[in-house]
């Protein structure tokens, strides 16, 4: 099988090359010739596996939204601790995006280019999801977080800030990935003041908390047990 005619049948292949090139130009400005010339295939031959380029994208998103979620429940299946299920998954979600693969870079900034591929991706991105629900309310119902926690909230915190280390990470940093995400959850579970300054502190808050929305500070987020699937 000459080279080519490997790359054609190679899905792997044909989509790291794609996230190459749509990381280096951008989802618009890439083209197919440029995807196919750069896997040393005919333009053509690459047409007829992928009609258009958003379907190429959407593969490589899916493949990519794949193996971020096989790495999460790979981690955390080596203990029955909910915390320590937690830190692992941050760890691998962490790694996982941060690894030499550029699918996960596309992943995360160029969902927006999708069109009719959207609401596909957008049931992947809600079943991931699902997972670090299912992970946060176990934590959760083993008694070892605060009542009232919104799982949904802690979770979207929880992206943004995970998520957001692809961007500003470079490869001099001195910090790993599983360095990175074990800091994160530390400042998640333990929080940012000292522990004898905690206790005044809560105290301020549900007062300020409380007469901004004239309700119990109970009542300021949705009880979790709801969202429980």
């Amino acid at each position: 099988m000459t080279k080519a005619a490997a790359a054609l049948h190679d899905r792997d292949l044909l989509l790291d090359t794609a996230a190459s090139v749509f990381r280096r130009k951008g989802f618009d400005a890439a083209t197919l010739r440029q995807i196919a010339s750069a896997a040393g295939i005919r333009p053509g031959s690459l047409h007829y596996r992928y009609q258009a380029k958003e379907d190429l994208l959407i593969d490589l998103m899916e493949r990519a939204m794949e193996r971020l979620t096989a790495a999460v429940q790979s981690a955390v299946a080596t203990t029955s601790d909910p915390a320590e299920r937690l830190r692992l998954g941050l760890r691998a979600h962490l790694e996982t995006l941060l690894s030499d693969d550029d699918s996960f870079y596309v992943l995360l900034y160029d969902f927006r280019a999708l069109t009719s591929g959207r609401a596909a991706m957008t049931a992947l991105r809600e079943r991931y999801e699902a997972v670090w629900d299912r992970l946060l309310q176990a934590a959760i119902d083993k008694g070892l977080a605060r009542p009232g926690v919104d799982v949904a909230l802690v979770r979207q915190f929880g992206f943004g800030a995970m998520n957001w280390v692809a961007q500003w990470h470079t490869e001099d940093d001195t910090r790993t990935a599983g360095e990175i995400a074990d800091a994160f959850w530390s400042y998640l579970a333990l929080g940012l003041l000292r522990e004898n300054r905690r206790g005044a502190f809560v105290k301020k808050v549900r007062v300020r908390l409380g007469r901004a929305t004239k309700k119990p500070i109970v009542t300021l987020v949705r009880l979790t047990k709801k969202r429980k699937t």
